[in-house]
């Protein structure tokens, strides 16, 4: 399935808040959130989420409010000393 990185401006979240947004994103139906990461400082929240396509994940965050300054699907990984498909 492929893969996908969003990135999200967060406005005043604690770590509460920040615990609350990742558990949304745990329940979500039809797509899976691999790794979540926060920036407090900044303001920032950068997810890899696994889903069927661009326009189901792309509908399931606006459906949910979960607004997003951008989205790309991720083709490659370096890992292990090699270019490899996701």
């Amino acid at each position: 399935m492929p893969h996908y990185l969003t990135q999200h401006t967060l406005a005043c979240l604690t770590r509460q808040g920040a615990e609350e947004l990742a558990q949304q994103l745990v329940a979500a139906e039809g797509i899976t959130p691999l790794r979540t990461l926060f920036n407090m400082v900044e303001g920032k929240m950068v997810v890899e989420f696994e889903a069927p396509n661009r326009e189901t994940l792309e509908g399931w965050l606006k459906g949910h409010d979960f607004h997003f300054d951008y989205m790309f699907r991720i083709e490659y990984e370096f890992a292990d000393g090699r270019l490899t498909p996701v």
